[in-house]
């Protein structure tokens, strides 16, 4: 079976070998839309569990005494799906955060104009049969506990040290903190994606996507599109984008009573800076700017000081990619805020019947009652002569921070 898997992995990574040359050529270009899965398989998320079991279910008590519980699965297309997200702090008790995670684009787009890759919806990071869902062993997860999948060990599930929980020459402390790790890695032709999920112990949670493997052995570009990687300046590697789009079903202590705000501080080139609160009501498209982030609260749930529990949207790093118009719309904001609804699970390319294709289309208008966040960040590849095999890793992703969760640090 092993072999199998690897055989189909290698021929899906000679047919993007394949695109790649006929779009270098002029013999053909990368579809506009992403090729439809060949069979009617569901990309949605499985719906937030009551309960899980066994293998699927993460339950991690960590050093300080704070909790995190979640039931974990995969999903053709977006791969690794989180879901039932609950975090307990030290000393409180329980508060849901999230009902599923996942990705839900990797949009690839060459600085030259062509190739365009979909990963996510043209190819999937979670299909053993195309081998595009690695099997881990035990150098890639040397501390934690692997996970099986349809009988392929794909996630490993560990803990990890963080440096500097805090420090304090007041209270002459120090303490060294400790993340719970879920990942899982999906090989798309030359490049090895990790899909990362750390849960801190003082409740932030930190999405990622990490890309390494093998820098692509294709020379198309110029200087005015790549990079120099051979002796001299006789071969270019070509840079290009990723950009990584994640879905975020937030049910901070239940759905009904979720609401989205955004928090800009205003005030350039002056002494005193002022608070602008706008609640988004409906569905938004929004950018990045400085001194901007967004929260999830839910105003009937309160800390004992009598603030509302949220939770921040934190994206401090991202290379912000707009593509062309018509065709790419949907990398014309970094932060879309939409109404909840089953079928609008891929940032683009989604083929579930009455939903539109991309999220950009899913921002309608609609009252917010259960609020879905999307969220991009990118990464320029500019090539180096490192980047030569083998490729070292390049993250890229952003926080989730609770904010009011609990009246105080929850750090001893």
């Amino acid at each position: 079976m092993i072999t199998t898997i690897r055989r189909l992995r290698h021929a899906r990574t000679a047919a993007v070998v394949a695109a790649i040359l006929l779009c270098a050529v002029g013999l053909g270009a990368a579809p506009a839309s992403p090729v439809s899965p060949a069979s009617p398989v569901s990309s949605a998320p499985s719906a937030a569990p009551t309960s899980c079991s066994g293998t699927y279910r993460i339950d991690r008590t960590m050093t300080n005494g704070a909790r995190w519980q979640m039931c974990w699965d995969i999903r053709r297309l977006t791969g690794l799906v989180l879901s039932d997200i609950t975090y307990t702090p030290n000393r409180g008790r329980p508060t849901r955060v999230l009902s599923s995670a996942a990705l839900a684009e990797v949009h690839v787009p060459y600085d030259s104009g062509r190739p365009r890759f979909y990963d996510i919806s043209s190819i999937g990071f979670g299909d053993l049969e195309l081998g595009t869902l690695t099997t881990l062993g035990k150098r890639d997860c040397p501390t934690g506990e692997l996970r099986s999948f349809s009988g392929h060990k794909v996630l490993c599930v560990e803990t990890q040290p963080r440096e500097f929980a805090y420090k304090s020459a007041v209270q002459k402390g120090v303490l060294h903190g400790d993340d719970l790790v879920v990942f899982s890695v999906s090989e798309i032709g030359w490049y090895d994606y990790i899909t990362e999920w750390r849960f801190a112990d003082d409740g932030s949670i930190t999405p990622r996507e990490g890309a390494t493997g093998t820098l692509s052995p294709f020379q198309f570009s110029d200087a005015a599109s790549g990079w120099p990687t051979g002796v001299g300046s006789s071969r270019f590697s070509e840079n290009h984008s990723h950009n990584v789009f994640w879905r975020l079903d937030f049910d901070v202590n239940g759905k009904t009573a979720n609401v989205v705000e955004q928090y800009d501080y205003t005030g350039s080139g002056t002494a005193s800076r002022s608070t602008k609160l706008t609640t988004l009501s409906k569905e938004t498209a929004a950018e990045l700017a400085p001194m901007r982030f967004w929260r999830i609260k839910n105003p009937t749930a309160l800390n004992t000081d009598g603030h509302p529990m949220s939770w921040e949207i934190d994206v401090r790093d991202s290379d912000e990619y707009r593509g062309p118009e018509h065709t790419e719309d949907f990398t014309h904001h970094d932060v879309y805020v939409t109404q909840y609804r089953e079928c609008e699970v891929l940032a683009y390319g989604g083929t579930m019947p009455g939903c539109a294709t991309s999220v950009d289309q899913y921002v309608n208008g609609e009252k917010l009652k259960d609020p879905v966040l999307w969220v991009d960040v990118g990464f320029h590849h500019v090539p180096r002569d490192e980047d030569q095999d083998p490729m070292p890793t390049h993250w890229q992703g952003f926080r989730i921070l609770p904010r009011d969760v609990t009246a105080t640090s929850q750090l001893p």
